[in-house]
């Protein structure tokens, strides 16, 4: 140092602080990313689902927690059902556990179209949507002793008399099967608020009293349907599809193909109560994009009649906000707004 001029050993010192002050920022940032990846669960997880045992959201909750379950390091995961008032008593529980990611609860339509038609206050936006795992369309089926051999028959049934036939669905007014419901009515050129419904707590029990002949007709997810079809309990009249579905219904005919245009379908995921960190987000993201890239998942996706139709946590709030408009418009169409569209 003493063989350099005063003004290069004073532009050595400015060059060595520049350079340590570099390294201090790069070290802090990368301590931020490490604290940003070390969270994971210390404590039991539950899942919390918004029906009844045996139900299509029932199932979609169930076959997550054992696929997770079985993660390294994971540690014991319950499901808790908690149904009533349409999901509305399961997604006020989960909001009760503010910024805890040990809570999570099986994310559906219903809580869009709970806040539509006014059933609760309860908004997405007020927890954090962590994704949609699949896709589910709904079918239109009888019991297998039913007079009724088509969705057609349905039409022709509503037409004569909308009263005349008895729907049943599960769980909240407004949500997939009760707009499945309201395409049927408007194909008949009827009031879809004529037609006589039935809303259980849950699919399983629903099933259960249309397969002893309590409703007429039960509009849910093929998933359902299948178990009771295959035991040639139940017959499928149609499915709210634009093609006809594998894993068992190949044979069934669409709505659409039988001249009713009538096309569409659910969605299911996870959502967490409001407050979570990065950290925790990117944990239960990285989470579930392990199970479902398992041959255990893709193997469930057939036997349940699932579609894959993964969202991950960075895009689902986007998609959340294009449904809500499009369940709104919809439900409105459809005469299912009973206490006044809200809109995002």
């Amino acid at each position: 140092m003493r063989y350099l001029t005063h003004n290069a050993r004073r532009a050595l010192r400015s060059c060595s602080v520049a350079m340590t002050c570099s390294a201090c920022v790069a070290f802090a940032l990368t301590a931020l990313t490490a604290a940003a990846q070390e969270w994971k669960p210390s404590k039991n997880i539950e899942i919390i689902v918004n029906s009844g045992a045996g139900g299509a959201g029932d199932r979609a909750a169930r076959v997550p927690q054992r696929l997770l379950q079985g993660l390294p390091g994971m540690p014991s995961i319950a499901v808790i059902n908690k149904p009533g008032g349409g999901g509305s008593v399961a997604y006020t529980y989960l909001a009760q556990h503010e910024k805890d990611a040990h809570y999570l609860c099986n994310l559906s339509t219903g809580l869009l179209t709970n806040e539509i038609v006014g059933v609760s206050k309860l908004s997405y936006r007020d927890l954090t949507p962590l994704n949609i795992l699949i896709r589910e369309y709904v079918a239109v089926w009888t019991r297998a002793e039913s007079p009724l051999a088509s969705a057609r028959d349905v039409i022709a049934r509503l037409k004569k008399d909308p009263a005349s036939l008895s729907f049943g669905f599960a769980t909240a007014p407004g949500n997939q099967n009760h707009i499945v419901i309201g395409m049927l009515a408007k194909a008949a050129g009827i009031d879809p608020k004529s037609i006589k419904t039935v809303i259980f707590a849950s699919g399983g029990a629903g099933m259960t009293a249309a397969l002893g002949g309590h409703v007429d007709v039960w509009v849910g997810t093929t998933g359902g349907a299948l178990q009771h079809m295959r035991g040639s309990k139940a017959r499928v009249l149609g499915v709210s599809a634009a093609q006809r579905q594998e894993s068992g219904l190949e044979n069934v005919p669409t709505l659409r193909e039988q001249g009713i245009d009538a096309e569409y379908y659910a969605w299911r995921g996870f959502v967490a109560p409001r407050g979570l960190t990065p950290a925790q987000v990117a944990f239960w993201d990285q989470a579930f994009a392990r199970i479902i890239k398992s041959d255990e998942w893709k193997k469930e996706l057939a036997d349940n009649g699932w579609a894959e139709g993964f969202i991950s946590a960075a895009e689902i709030r986007k998609r959340l906000d294009s449904e809500f408009g499009l369940l709104t418009t919809m439900l409105g169409d459809l005469g299912l707004v009973t206490r006044g569209a809200k809109t995002n």
